[in-house]
């Protein structure tokens, strides 16, 4: 299964490990640990921390279990955080193969990841968001983000992507560790 919730990426890998420490060792609810990330973190909604857990979830750094999620021993590297996006986050396998394809006087956009996948967003996503594709758009520049931060991909000046539909115009080609 493929998780939808793409946070915000951190500036540095590091940047994880707050909200990963925020879990529980031992099983919690998803209320339970949502609050605990909301008291331990910079997280403000309930929302936002349910994105988290998710999204720690698919990188293998935490588990969902039948007693709620728990903390994994899982190592937090580049490596891990690289098989959990490409393995199961929701369109990541798409935009890397863009990436793949990409040259350098070429990049990848946001706007080209959610023109290859706009036809898959979850139909619930679109009747339930009347602007689901800005939404989806912030997505595709946050999971680009991702990629950056663990060398996945690169990200190249605006100016060599252009500005496109009022994002902010950076293009990504693969990076060191593609």
């Amino acid at each position: 299964m493929r998780l939808k919730p793409v946070p915000e990426p951190p500036a540095e890998l590091a940047g994880i490990t707050p909200y990963r420490d925020a879990v529980p060792l031992v099983p919690g609810r998803t209320d339970d640990c949502c609050a605990r990330l909301c008291d331990r973190t910079d997280l403000e909604t309930r929302q936002a921390a349910n994105d988290w857990l998710a999204f720690l979830d698919a990188l293998g750094l935490v588990e969902s279990t039948p007693r709620g999620f728990k903390r994994t021993d899982a190592d937090l590297t580049p490596e891990q955080v690289r098989d959990g996006i490409r393995e199961r986050v929701l369109f990541a396998p798409e935009a890397l193969t863009l990436i793949e394809e990409a040259a350098a006087e070429d990049p990848v956009t946001a706007t080209d990841v959610l023109a290859a996948t706009r036809d898959r967003v979850p139909r619930h996503d679109r009747a339930r968001d009347p602007d689901w594709e800005t939404s989806w758009l912030e997505r595709a520049e946050r999971l680009l983000g991702w990629f950056v931060l663990v060398g996945l991909a690169e990200r190249v000046s605006e100016e060599a992507a252009g500005d496109v539909d009022g994002v902010d115009g950076a293009g990504y080609i693969a990076g060191d560790a593609y």
